[in-house]
């Protein structure tokens, strides 16, 4: 099964301090992403900077996406819903120390659907962890970005060489989530919903 990773689509990256102007293109392709991964029971799972004063990342970037600030938060065309999973990062891996990797075992997740900020960056950095950690690496071209669209497109002819990553785009992957069908579920009896789902 494959879960959808958010990285960093957050109010600093979108449209505060690391904003280039290109990120707000990612967000309709990505809400439709997000609405069919939930509509076929898919985890949906965001993954954002959340920085302390003295981590080392600011040296580079300088102060971003300060844990409580408003910077921070999800953009809010993609708030998350109440049954998607939200993780800290404090670096650019979404799996370096953020518990990512447990839950993905736990819900037997195989593939990871990589989108956010920036390609060439976080995308990156997790998709190497993802890779080292055996799950295959699916990226839609429109749900990612980068700060030039060089460092973009550099970035994916990376992850598709050296990590295998499957290209593709939001609405392909949209069509291979058909949606489950509703069903009536027993909170006494959770065993009879697993059967309900075969």
């Amino acid at each position: 099964m494959e879960a959808v990773i958010v990285v960093d689509m957050l109010v600093d990256f979108v449209r505060g301090k690391l904003a280039t102007g290109r990120e707000a293109a990612l967000i309709e392709p990505l809400a439709r992403l997000l609405a069919a991964a939930r509509a076929a029971d898919r985890p949906v799972i965001y993954v954002g900077d959340a920085h302390l004063p003295h981590d080392f990342e600011l040296r580079l970037w300088g102060e971003h996406a300060m844990r409580g600030s408003d910077g921070a938060r999800i953009v809010a065309e993609l708030t998350p819903e109440k049954d998607d999973y939200l993780f800290e990062k404090r670096s650019y891996s979404a799996f370096f120390e953020s518990g990512l990797d447990s839950l993905l075992r736990s819900r037997d997740v195989d593939a990871l659907v990589l989108t956010g900020l920036h390609t060439h960056i976080c995308i990156r950095h997790s998709a190497a962890d993802a890779f080292f950690r055996g799950y295959r690496i699916v990226v839609p071209i429109d749900c990612v970005t980068a700060f030039t669209e060089a460092e973009h497109e550099s970035g994916l002819e990376y992850l598709r060489r050296i990590y295998g990553a499957e290209l593709s785009t939001g609405a392909d992957l949209a069509q291979r989530m058909p949606p489950r069908k509703s069903r009536r579920r027993s909170p006494l009896f959770p065993e009879e919903n697993e059967k309900s789902q075969d």
